[in-house]
């Protein structure tokens, strides 16, 4: 049952090949007459999960993270990645040849205007980078007196001998009773959104996949058909996607809907609106600078900014927002059974990472309703807990000791998307760890009751989630919370809780509430659940409220809880959400597990 899970745990890259391929890469930009190359983590849709053919930064330096950036020179390769990766990076390179710089310190346009060199030529892919990027990137090269140069074939696909082929997964209809409104209502909303423009280029798949009420299975995890679409203000909209994803049924229910066209017309497309003096809007986050650049030369108007449709993706309607509740309570069940096994079997000392992912998988799977995980499944013991995307792989698996655990995992359901972390006490916690995870919970209970004005966006509440950390000198280094898509991605925008800001939070959003505390090389804590935004009445009130409901039902160790650190607001929230699981599973599992979620769940007391 779990040979295709055994595989997902082999390690995805081999760092032991990055010299030959290094030096492969500098004989092909030699060839092409480049001084250096440009390697993002990306394809041409800027996705998070990109299928195998895409993985070149992984494929050229063994790392695996899900966002990075390496420049290319003759003598030295840096690769930048943020707080979230900064020891994975250290970890999965060769550090002989290549040197992780994190963002933090400083960004790849300032770092390539300090070292690149008088006369340089630095190549890039334009399918793999946004207009911004490549703006930034020109004028730090610029200023070093360097050039930087699109080329018309990636070096990395020329040397990669075994690269998989592109995907061709098929493509199925999103039923109304999932999505909640029909595609034509959706169409009819995107092109009253279009301004002054001719027409939208929609560039992120996640957009496609939610105008036309149609999924894919061309990546993991998420159920993405990797896929372009034109929408104009007139006319149907075209679809450009392989045709050997589209059956029978896709092509009738399409039929009316959009015309169907191969990727490649796509180009001559958009010449063909440029002769035409149209004027189209661009997805800033996700387009490729290839694109507008194609249209401008044509003598198209490009028009660079938001994707309106992602705005109205993440606003959910009643029906997407009924499915999150119903997913998130099958899913609880899941989750509840594997809490159940793991507080028996974690103590006897012989589980490790692999087993706790591989169970929590299989309790999963006992819905018939599943699709598929919603990511990789972070199961982490001890010092690997502090990584915090760390995965699992036959080389790192730990066996789980005495003192935290920490699994961050998440399912897809057609009627909606589920991300939960929690971390687990095994054996008797250390104070300090006590006291960081009640910070921790301090700050998920403030997200959790936050009420807030209409406008308000995730930046503006992200300190209430740090504070008790603060208070002690402490803090994480991401985000608290990220946008969740409906049977989409579980890292959605464009609303987040952050330092970093993002949308306004609005009705129907749902994102997730994960503060956390990492100590390197010793423990890690997160605490996540989903939550959904919704109107909140406050008698008196003198401008339109907002909260947040918590969607994820499970139970919090309570053996990691110092309870003198909380106050009793807090500690009444607790208990409220601890009754809240107790209804809602308990009577959907056997006594035996029922009476386990009875004291998992009773009420805590100063």
């Amino acid at each position: 049952m779990f040979e295709s899970l055994y595989q997902s745990f082999a390690e995805p890259a081999d760092s032991s090949q990055s010299a030959p391929r290094l030096g492969a890469l500098r004989k092909e930009l030699a060839r092409q007459g480049l001084s250096g190359f440009l390697v993002p983590r990306a394809d041409r849709h800027q996705n998070e999960y990109v299928p195998p053919c895409e993985e070149r930064l992984a494929w050229l330096t063994g790392f695996t993270g899900s966002a990075g950036l390496a420049i290319v020179l003759k003598d030295r390769v840096v690769l930048f990645v943020d707080g979230r990766y900064t020891l994975q990076a250290k970890e999965q390179v060769d550090l002989s040849r290549i040197d992780p710089v994190p963002l933090a310190s400083t960004t790849p346009e300032k770092w390539l205007e300090k070292h690149a060199s008088r006369g340089m030529k630095l190549g890039y892919d334009p399918w793999l980078h946004t207009p911004a990027q490549i703006e930034r990137f020109e004028k730090a090269a610029a200023s070093a007196g360097a050039e930087l140069v699109a080329v018309a074939e990636n070096p990395i696909d020329v040397i990669w001998r075994d690269r998989p082929a592109a995907p061709l997964g098929a493509i199925h209809r999103h039923p109304a009773r999932f999505a909640g409104e029909p595609a034509r209502k959706k169409l009819a909303r995107i092109r009253a959104a279009l301004g002054d423009a001719d027409a939208l280029l929609v560039s992120d798949p996640h957009a496609v996949a939610w105008a036309l009420n149609i999924r894919g299975r061309d990546v993991a995890y998420t159920p993405l058909p990797l896929a372009f679409a034109l929408i104009r203000r007139e006319g149907k909209p075209r679809l450009y996607v392989d045709a050997a994803k589209l059956g029978p049924d896709v092509l009738a229910y399409l039929h009316d809907l959009a015309d169907a066209a191969e990727p490649t017309q796509l180009e001559a497309d958009l010449r063909a609106l440029g002769k035409e003096k149209k004027r189209v809007l661009f997805d800033a986050a996700t387009v490729p600078v290839k694109l507008p650049r194609l249209l401008k030369e044509a003598g198209g108007e490009a028009q660079i900014g938001a994707d309106p449709i992602a705005l109205m993706k993440a606003r959910k309607n009643r029906i997407e927002i009924e499915g999150a509740r119903r997913a998130q309570l099958r899913d609880g069940v899941a989750l509840l059974r594997f809490l159940h096994w793991f507080g028996s079997a974690a103590p006897q000392g012989k589980l490790t990472e692999i087993d706790a992912a591989q169970a929590l998988e299989t309790f999963r799977r006992q819905s018939p309703l599943l699709k598929d995980l919603s990511f990789a499944t972070i199961s982490a013991a001890g010092p690997n807990a502090a990584i915090p995307h760390y995965r699992v792989t036959v080389a790192s698996n730990r066996k789980i000791k005495k003192g935290i655990f920490l699994i961050d995992s998440g399912a897809q359901y057609e009627d909606g998307t589920t991300d939960v972390t929690r971390t687990l006490a095994v054996g008797a916690p250390t104070r300090e760890m006590r006291d960081r995870f009640t910070r921790v919970l301090k700050g998920h209970i403030a997200i959790a009751r936050a009420v807030f004005p209409k406008g308000t966006s995730g930046a503006q509440i992200d300190a209430l989630s740090r504070l008790a950390l603060w208070q002690a000198g402490l803090d994480f280094a991401h985000g608290t919370g990220h946008g969740v898509g409906s049977y989409l991605s579980v890292h959605e925008g464009p609303q987040r809780i952050s330092k970093l800001g993002g949308a306004p939070l609005e009705a129907g959003m749902i994102v997730s509430n994960e503060p956390a505390y990492y100590k390197a090389g010793e423990f890690g804590i997160r605490i996540e659940n989903l939550v959904v935004v919704i109107p909140r009445k406050i008698n008196g009130a003198e401008h339109e409220m907002f909260g947040f409901e918590t969607l994820t039902l499970a139970p919090i160790d309570r053996s990691l809880i110092e309870v003198r650190l909380l106050d009793a607001d807090e500690i009444a929230w607790l208990n409220a959400y601890h009754a809240r699981v107790r209804k809602a599973l308990s009577p959907l599992v056997e006594p035996a597990l029922r009476a386990w979620l009875r004291r998992a769940t009773r009420p805590i007391h100063k």
